[in-house]
């Protein structure tokens, strides 16, 4: 199954791109497990992984790690933002 991630914020700076298509692996159908591929080619893509507090949506709609993510969806992972 192949979907299309975006990277924003602190996420993007720290991986260098803001989105790419990504091949999943058969079993890896939720946004956890998306996280978990992703995270899983090691090196800069573990902050992913280690990254507290971060938000994700699958076409354009906030959703929890347990939920169901289907070919050709559009997953968005949102580090936490400071501001001031």
């Amino acid at each position: 199954m192949k979907i299309k991630v975006l990277y924003f914020a602190a996420l993007r700076e720290a991986l260098g791109s803001s989105g790419e298509t990504v091949e999943l692996p058969e079993g890896a159908t939720t946004l956890a497990g998306v996280r978990a591929v992703i995270a899983g080619r090691g090196g800069a893509w573990t902050a992913l992984a280690q990254m507290k507090n971060l938000r994700a949506a699958v076409n354009q709609r906030m959703a929890d790690p347990d939920d169901a993510v289907t070919d050709g969806d559009e997953v968005a992972f949102f580090p936490p933002v400071t501001g001031g």
